[in-house]
């Protein structure tokens, strides 16, 4: 069921979901959907998280394989992680962490950037012993909402990815991290 949303979310965006198109497309009963999922967000929901579990898994596999010797080599990862998924995961250009269904769809309590930040943060910390405090935390979601709005703008310029723009991203990324983690 989530493989036939994230196929007509790229078909069709968000608005073109429904319960009805992905029961269909997965070949199950509508019934049998509402017994997972009671609504279309619910479903999206689903699709958001596995999208998050996935980069975590992709990037935590690549930051376990080491080799990193500053903590600012790893930004370059996570941007060719996120930029590949918008190239090659179904759905995953539309929904990705679920804003365009809900700012808060992975947590109720934090927007969707915050619970990436957070989670790109502990990986970053542990494995750099970085002192996490609280202006890194600030400072990892700033860099988290800067960082997808300019890749917003290099996917809306370009297909795959105008690697430019993907390429300020990172500098901007990186720099404004270097004075919160480099200039403590």
């Amino acid at each position: 069921m989530l493989d036939a949303c994230a196929e007509i979310l790229d078909e069709s965006g968000y608005d073109g979901l429904s319960t009805t198109r992905i029961a269909q497309r997965a070949g199950v009963a509508i019934g049998s959907l509402y017994q997972f999922f009671p609504d279309k967000r619910a479903v999206a929901q689903a699709l958001a998280l596995r999208n998050l579990e996935m980069f975590g898994d992709r990037v935590s596999s690549r930051m376990r394989q080491g080799g990193y010797r500053h903590w600012s080599d790893t930004v370059g990862v996570v941007i060719e992680i996120f930029v590949e998924m918008q190239r090659t995961v179904p759905g995953f250009r539309v929904l990705r962490f679920g804003d365009v269904a809900d700012q808060h769809l992975l947590d109720a309590g934090a927007d969707n950037n915050s619970v990436v930040a957070d989670r790109l943060r502990a990986m970053v910390v542990g494995v750099f012993g970085l002192p996490d405090t609280p202006e890194l935390a600030r400072a990892f979601a700033v860099a988290v909402e800067a960082g997808d709005a300019v890749l917003k703008m290099a996917f809306r310029r370009e297909p795959d990815g105008d690697p430019q723009v993907v390429t300020e991203a990172d500098r901007l990324i990186r720099g404004y991290l270097a004075t919160y983690i480099d200039g403590a």
